[in-house]
Parts: structure tokens; C-alpha cells; sequence
């Protein structure tokens, strides 16, 4: 029987290996998925740096997002929506019309727009067109500006028209000095060539239509030069990257003309040596098998193996046994393996993958430890974060970490790989890498463009943020350092919630609130925690509120450049709330004042970041309801599917807002509160 199943298992072991030999590297993933055009309403094969509609984000630069419905295809940049008319891929140039200005010559509201933007130039081929509204009436003669007639928010107007050419030759300066308003709208040359032609209102109307010539830059020599290599375009960690078949890489693809061919002399070799090790060890597995048998039993009695419960995972034995069992492992090669259901590494084989923690890999830094890209022996890519030295006190936050999120999963949670014993050199973690690095750094980043992050993206981010907290929550874990540095973003701008080594768990779902030193991020902590000493999930909330403002905002949570009074972002929100000032605060590049849907979500967003941050805590709403919120918000009404109207804050509400009492700032004890680290990828 053993010679059989020894039989059987070396068959079954030249099997693998002999179908593991290469007949051509393996395709990176992204290089698969990049690899295709994909279509855009009437736009056809398109290709980086140009994504969205079903085609991945890492696939295209962040800021080429292409909306598509039906058969119009719009962009936006710095702020305002683009109908895309024509893309020419080997010029890198587009034709643009103003949404505004499709098919009107009156729109609701009146706004100049440069084109001044990183990516962005108005074609060579292009002009401005402009129109005077709401003007004094004159004379008409051939030597005034045509004219058209409309109205505008209820009001007849006169308004006319003039090309570059024929304002020079216009004799009627001082009357469309006079106008109220004056807008510039980029046109194509040979369409105003039309209009000095043959000045009529239809004419006009077909010129807007028309639109006018733009020319992109989104590292396009980079990506001839990928292009060139065999690669295909795209974006990364917040940088181009060029994705080949064996990888990505900073411009082009590695040439190695006889890769194949050496694959497959590794790989044969590989084969047959891997066909004799399997003879000679033949003999060695029947020897083996029956001290298998009789050691099996005893050493899963020292594992400390998760049990599936939902999803979760939990202990076999409470607390205290399973620290006693990983403490003695340090003599014990086999129960060295887990601790918590994860795996214990050497220090050694950390430190081979990442390369002796190269100063090249740091991928962040925070009050802990430093977080390092490294790359285990099965392939996996992972972020290793370094505590900065061994004390009790890091002891007990290394533990803390490893003991909650072993037992917890979530989709939006960061997965725990492993860890180091206590007793090894130093305190390691081993994480999944999440490549986008943190919304932190999206928002206020040194490189930072908050145009990358568009307001559907920062909605996704919120809900998925507060969809994790009431996992937690649910769980009895109170993450005490939610923040937007330890939130991080995978390729899809997906949430992974980070930095558990403050987490505490209640002891029991029936308590109120756990009494303990309050810790946490300055401009984060909640203030009845930094003045009762009662940490709740309520605590969660307030720090939850001030990533909302962040989120709408794009200001840090702490800012000594802004006033002293401004320094707070929870206080600077409050106070603009009970000024009716929101506006004030709202990233620009959102689009609140020109979008009504969007200036209804932002503005219900902000409602419920103002109901997060409320001093005291039974004010606030718990994160289930916090979800609820969001869900509605984003299904575009209000709250969990009520058909209510939202507030207005601006309006007869604030009255009700401004009977708040205003966040304290706990500016004033930063010193004793401990700053906690994220798995950063801001690098």
C-alpha cells in the first residue's frame, strides 16, 4: 500500500513539475487587462491614457476618467464637463465642446474657463470665440457686433458675438464694454471663419457645437518608449508605469531576446532533477509516513488555528493560553509556524524580501514603525512594517495588532499575512500591499491633484470606510485611529482600512464605554473621549466626521499654517456651518457651485459629518446608521431610502445647526497622546 501511494505521488509530482515547464512566461495581469481598446459611447478604440466603463483605473491616467451614456462621452478637468467629440490617439489631441454650451447659446449660469491645466492645452488650431450678455440696445449697422436675443434665468437679454478678428475690426468697444457679462468659449479656426462669413444665430449655434481642438500630455513620451518595448501604458502608486508581460515597470519593458529559450532550459533541468529527487525520496516518505502519523496529533495540539465563524475568524483558546502558547514557541519549531491563525516568520526571511530594508522599499512612515514593499518566496508582494523598537509598550500594541486582525476579514479591511515571534530581533507585520497608497495622500499629497479624486470616488470612499468601522463595530473593536492616512487605496481606488495597534476590544457588547488613556491622531480624537477618559464606538464616529470634511474638502485635519482659530478642521467645519459659510470649505475641483446633484450630495455628506462631530457623544449617529446615510446618498436621496428632501444647511436649517455646541479642540494636550503608523504606499 505505501509503495503504491508512494508510486502514485511521485506521478503526480512529475506531472506538476513537468507541466510547470515554460513554453512562454506567464502574462502579468495588468498586461492582460490593458492589453484591449474598449469603446466609450461613440468613441472607439480607445486606449491610455483614457479608462472608465468597465476598463481599470490602473489601465488610464486618474485624471482621463471618461463618463459614458448612450452615445455622448464626457470628461471632466478642472472642474468642468467636456462633451468628447473626436480623439485622435497618434496626435494626442481631442475635440471638446463645453456641456454647458451643447446645444445653447443661453445657459443657466455664465462662467469663464481657462484651460490651464497640467494635462490639458487648447489645440493650435483654436480660438476664442466671445460673447457679451445682457447689453445696452444700439443701433444695429454693419459696423456693430452681430446680436441674438435669449434669456437667462428669466430675464430677456440682448447679447452679442464677436470672433478674435472681428472684435479688432469692431467699432462698438464702448457699447459691449457696457455688457453685464462676458464669457469666452474656445471654437475651432475654420468655424470662425464661418461666422465672419455669415453671422446668424444658426451659425453660431453649429459653431459652439462644433467645439474646439485640445492636445494632452500624460507622459506621452513615456509611453511611446513603453509602447515601443512591447508594454502598454498606465498608472500605478500615483505614477505612469508601464505594464509588460513578466511586470510592471518605471518606463519600458526589460528586453531579454532569449528569455524563452532559457525558460525552457530551466525548466527541463528543473524537471528532471525534480523526477530523480522524487525516486530517491521514495523511500524516505515511506520512513517518514508512520512518524507523520504518531507526531500529527501532538503538534496540532500546539497550533493555535482559527476556527471559520462568518466572517471572522477566532481563537481556539481565550487570551491568555494563546499568549502563553506563542510565548514558548521559542523553543518549539513547530509551534513557531501561527500565532492566531497567521503565520510567524523568521526575521531572516523578511529581511531577505526586502532586501535588507532598503531605503528604495519605504513605502511610509508613521509613530511606530517604518512600512517596507517587500516580495515573500511564493511570489506574494507585501508590506512589511518595522516597529521602531521592543519595549512592553510595543509588545503589547505588536500583540494587540496580530490578535484582532487575525480573527477579523473584511473587504475593506487590510489582510494580515503574518508576523515575527515577540522574541525575534524585531517586532515585524506582514500585510497584503495596497499599491494606491492613502487618501491622505491623494488629498494633500506633495503631488497631489484632488482633481485624481473626484467626488463619486471620495463617495465610494466614505461609504466603504464606514461600511469596515461597523464591521468593527459589530465585532466589539473600536479602531481608535481612523484617519485618512490609514485608509489606503488598491488599483480600483478601493478602500483597505490599516493601523490596528490602538484598536481596542470591548470586553463585552453590553458595555458602554471602556475608561482607558485617551490616544489616537491630533484633530482626530473625540473630545468627551480626551476629557472623560471614556473610549466608545461613538469615538470611532467623531474621528469618522473629520475624514468626511477631509473628503469634501481636501484640507488637512491639522493645519498651523491656517488661523489659529482654523487650526482644528472639526472647528473650522462647525464654525462655516453655523456661519453659513459651507461653500467656503468645499474643494473646488468638485464642482459644488456648477452640479446641482453634486452640491446636494457634497451638502448631505457635510450634514452628516456635522451629526458625526458633535461633542457629546449620544448626539451622534452609531456607523450602521452612518451607512444607512451614505447608501441614500449615494442611490441619490437622502438617507436609508427615504424620499425626504435634503437640508439645505445655507438656508432656514442652519438655525437648528447653529443650537450645536461647538467640537473643543484638544489642540491644546498633544503631547500626550500617541500617533499611531499606517501601512503608507506614499512613495
Amino acid at each position: 500500500m505505501q509503495l503504491l501511494q508512494c508510486s502514485f505521488f511521485s506521478f503526480l509530482v512529475i506531472t506538476i513539475t513537468l507541466s510547470q515547464i515554460p513554453t512562454s512566461c506567464a502574462d502579468d495581469v495588468h498586461y492582460l487587462k490593458c492589453s484591449s481598446p474598449f469603446h466609450c459611447a461613440n468613441l472607439k478604440n480607445l486606449s491610455y491614457p483614457f479608462w472608465g466603463y468597465g476598463r481599470p483605473p490602473y489601465c488610464g491616467h486618474p485624471a482621463f476618467n471618461l463618463q459614458c451614456t448612450g452615445e455622448v462621452a464626457t470628461l471632466s478637468f478642472m472642474s468642468e464637463s467636456y462633451r468628447v467629440l473626436e480623439v485622435n490617439d497618434s496626435d494626442h489631441r481631442l475635440k471638446l465642446v463645453r456641456t454647458d454650451y451643447w446645444n445653447n447659446i443661453c445657459p443657466t449660469v455664465l462662467r469663464n474657463i481657462t484651460m490651464d491645466c497640467t494635462f490639458f492645452n487648447y489645440g493650435s488650431d483654436s480660438q476664442n470665440l466671445t460673447l457679451y450678455y445682457d447689453c445696452p440696445s444700439f443701433p444695429q449697422s454693419d459696423s456693430v457686433s452681430p446680436w441674438f436675443n435669449c434669456s437667462v434665468n428669466g430675464t430677456q437679454m440682448i447679447n452679442y458675438f464677436v470672433t478674435e478678428s472681428m472684435l479688432e475690426n469692431s467699432e462698438s468697444g464702448e457699447v459691449l464694454g457696457a455688457c453685464k457679462s462676458r464669457v469666452v468659449v474656445p471654437i475651432l479656426e475654420s468655424e470662425a471663419e464661418v461666422l465672419e462669413t455669415n453671422s446668424t444665430v444658426e451659425n453660431l449655434k453649429s459653431v459652439l457645437d462644433n467645439g474646439f481642438g485640445a492636445e494632452w500630455d500624460a507622459n506621452n513620451s513615456l509611453c511611446d518608449e513603453c509602447q515601443n518595448s512591447g508594454g502598454h501604458c498606465g498608472y500605478s502608486s500615483s505614477e505612469f508605469a508601464c505594464y509588460c508581460r513578466d511586470g510592471s515597470f518605471p518606463s519600458t519593458c526589460k528586453k531579454s531576446g532569449k528569455s524563452n529559450n532559457v525558460g525552457l532550459i530551466i525548466g527541463a533541468t528543473v524537471g528532471g532533477v525534480a523526477v530523480l529527487v522524487v525516486i530517491l525520496g521514495c523511500g524516505y516518505f515511506m520512513v517518514q509516513r508512520r512518524r507523520k502519523i504518531y507526531n500529527k496529533s501532538r503538534s496540532m495540539e500546539l497550533f493555535i488555528a482559527p476556527t471559520s465563524s462568518g466572517d471572522t475568524f477566532a481563537s481556539t483558546t481565550n487570551t491568555s493560553q494563546s499568549l502563553s502558547s506563542y510565548q514558548s514557541s521559542k523553543s518549539d519549531p513547530v509551534a513557531r509556524s501561527y500565532y492566531f491563525g497567521v503565520q510567524v516568520f523568521t526575521y531572516e526571511e523578511l529581511e531577505e524580501a526586502t532586501k535588507n530594508f532598503d531605503a528604495s522599499r519605504e513605502l511610509g512612515e508613521g509613530g511606530f514603525g517604518t512600512v517596507y514593499k517587500g516580495k515573500l518566496k511564493d511570489g506574494r508582494i507585501v508590506a512589511v512594517k518595522r516597529h521602531y523598537e521592543i519595549n512592553s509598550r510595543r509588545i503589547t500594541l505588536f500583540l494587540n495588532e496580530v490578535q484582532i486582525l487575525a480573527r477579523l476579514r473584511h473587504k475593506n479591511l487590510v489582510t494580515l499575512f503574518g508576523c515575527t515571534s515577540k522574541h525575534s530581533r524585531e517586532l515585524l507585520l506582514v500585510y497584503e500591499f495596497i499599491p494606491n497608497g492613502t487618501v491622505s495622500y491623494h488629498l494633500q499629497g506633495r503631488s497631489s491633484k484632488s482633481t485624481l479624486l473626484p467626488w463619486p470616488i471620495r463617495l465610494n470612499i466614505a461609504l466603504e470606510t464606514a461600511e469596515a468601522l461597523a464591521y468593527l463595530h459589530a465585532n466589539d473593536v473600536v479602531h481608535r485611529d481612523v484617519k485618512t492616512n490609514n485608509l489606503l487605496l488598491d488599483d480600483q481606488f478601493l478602500v483597505k482600512v490599516a493601523d490596528f495597534g490602538l484598536s481596542k476590544e470591548f470586553p463585552d457588547n453590553l458595555m458602554t464605554h471602556v475608561s482607558t488613556v485617551p490616544q489616537g491622531t491630533p484633530g482626530y480624537v473625540d473630545p468627551e473621549y480626551h476629557q472623560c477618559y471614556q473610549l466608545t464606538y461613538k469615538s470611532d464616529v467623531y474621528s469618522f466626521g473629520v475624514v468626511l470634511v477631509e473628503l469634501i474638502s481636501s484640507l488637512q485635519a491639522v493645519d498651523i499654517n491656517r488661523n489659529r482659530s482654523d487650526v482644528n478642521l472639526a472647528n473650522m467645519f462647525v464654525k462655516r456651518i453655523q456661519n453659513q459659510e459651507l461653500h467656503e470649505l468645499i474643494d473646488p475641483c468638485l464642482g459644488f457651485e456648477k452640479d446641482d446633484a453634486t452640491r446636494r450630495m457634497i451638502t448631505a455628506v457635510a450634514e452628516l459629518a456635522f451629526r458625526c462631530l458633535q461633542q457629546e457623544r449620544d448626539m451622534r449617529p452609531s456607523m450602521n446608521e452612518v451607512v444607512e446615510i451614505l447608501r441614500g446618498i449615494k442611490r441619490g436621496g437622502v438617507g436609508a431610502g427615504e424620499e425626504t428632501e435634503i437640508l439645505d444647511i445655507r438656508t432656514d436649517e442652519v438655525i437648528l445647526l447653529k443650537k450645536a455646541h461647538s467640537p473643543v479642540s484638544p489642540d491644546s494636550v498633544v503631547e500626550n497622546w500617541v500617533s499611531g503608523s499606517s501601512v503608507s504606499n506614499s512613495s
